[in-house]
């Protein structure tokens, strides 16, 4: 039988000796077979074999409007004739950055950056800087970049993060100093009364709380109801900051992100992925006073913040996902909800639980009764996780390798009944 991969594991073997480990990011080392794409429209994907597939990884997240959409193109095509960066301002600086007021809650002022993991940190000195603390509580499983002082209680080894209520503060990688835990406080998710206690002895001291307002990087895990207002109120009561790490959710769950969505508005908020529809930008939104002290001696910079190219694909993505008052976006969450929910239903025998939002959402074959914090995925089976993904993509459906399913703008009913067709496949071959 023909090797319908062939193509790209020869890719692979070649690129493994001139690329560290044949790929450019570690985490694309880990699907069942590392592909090779060559062009992609929409909602699909063609690799180098030219097999077809219907994508619901979007390149991580980004492509909320699929790939290739027509406004974005030309924009960033009129772009590309043009200047790349600057270095200096220009006029889509302060489009684009009042269209981001106009959608998201907290947006009083906008900084552009070029990654989440920049976002998190300029988000953090300025939790540091304005409160005068330095202590920064995070939650387990919540993932915010891979900088030292943040790749904390992060998948790793489960004997590291200690009892569930005395958490340890794990480090995330090799390489990591001992010290880059030092400043930050690890918390059980969805446990208010742990927090509540953290802050009673020592709000004093802490700076901000951080958390993704949905736990997509660990399992697309919810809230639970009063979490997101729960944390507000404490961490106003104790004088520290309320960060949102949206840079999955934002432009995503709703066109205000997740603030929007759930009604809570943090003081800050990092966002990334679908702000430029595929173009690499990420940014930090904010209270007025909070963000001017950027200007104040709390130091942050880089040279292609802003570039004209980034900007004018979010600029073009904007109008497309605010027009109608983001009719769009609710419409990609209601078809999403349908393919999340007859996931769901099909894999109920099999022990599934499908966790997340229409265009976020996570698989889990477990046998835990509830999924509400980190470590109650410790249980998943991720063999059989790894058999579905490998099954699913000889479908033709191409998915994450944590199980994660990302849905897009540019997906259509037929696009959920094809998947759905190859869902029964597949968990035919399961049973």
């Amino acid at each position: 039988m023909p090797d319908r991969y062939e193509g790209s594991r020869q890719l692979l073997a070649r690129a493994r000796q001139s690329l560290a480990g044949g790929v450019s990011s570690p985490f694309r080392a880990s699907f069942p077979v590392p592909l090779y794409f060559e062009d992609g429209c929409g909602s699909h994907l063609r690799d180098v074999d030219g097999n077809n597939y219907i994508d619901y990884t979007l390149a991580w997240g980004p492509n909320i409007l699929g790939y290739r959409h027509p406004k974005v193109t030309e924009a960033v095509a009129k772009q590309a004739a043009g200047v790349h960066t600057y270095g200096a301002q220009h006029r889509l600086e302060p489009e684009v950055a009042e269209k981001f007021q106009a959608a998201v809650p907290c947006a009083e002022r906008v900084a552009f950056t070029s990654s989440g993991s920049e976002a998190v940190q300029l988000a953090f000195r300025l939790a540091r800087g304005v409160t005068g603390r330095k202590f920064i509580v995070k939650f387990e499983g919540h993932y915010h970049g891979w900088m030292d002082s943040v790749l904390l209680s992060y998948r790793a080894a489960a004997e590291k993060f200690g009892p569930v209520d005395a958490p340890t503060v794990a480090l995330g990688s090799r390489g990591q100093v001992d010290n880059s835990a030092d400043n930050v406080i690890a918390a059980p998710w969805n446990d208010l009364g742990f927090l509540e206690n953290v802050l009673s002895t020592r709000g004093h001291e802490i700076a901000a709380v951080i958390t993704e307002p949905v736990l997509c990087n660990s399992g697309c895990l919810m809230p639970q109801p009063g979490f997101l207002e729960g944390i507000r109120e404490l961490t106003q009561r104790y004088n520290a900051l309320l960060i949102f790490d949206e840079v999955i959710t934002g432009f995503r769950i709703a066109l205000g992100g997740a603030q929007q969505h759930f009604g809570v508005t943090p003081d800050l908020a990092t966002f990334g992925k679908a702000i430029a529809a595929g173009m690499p930008l990420s940014a930090v939104a904010g209270r007025q006073e909070l963000m001017e002290e950027m200007y104040k001696g709390v130091v942050f910079g880089g040279t292609f913040n802003g570039n004209p190219m980034s900007l004018a694909a979010a600029n073009a993505a904007l109008d497309v996902l605010s027009a109608d008052k983001g009719a769009i976006l609710k419409e990609a969450n209601h078809i999403g909800g349908q393919l999340r929910d007859g996931i769901a239903q099909r894999g109920s025998k099999l022990g599934l639980q499908v966790t997340g939002f229409g265009t976020a959402f996570a698989l889990h074959f477990t046998r835990e009764p509830g999924l509400s914090q980190y470590r109650n995925t410790w249980n998943d089976d991720k063999e059989k996780l790894t058999r579905y993904l490998r099954a699913m993509l000889d479908e033709g459906i191409y998915l994450l390798p944590d199980g994660r399913v990302y849905t897009s703008c540019a997906h259509t009913a037929q696009d959920i009944e094809q998947t759905l067709h190859a869902v029964d496949s597949v968990f035919a071959q399961l049973e």
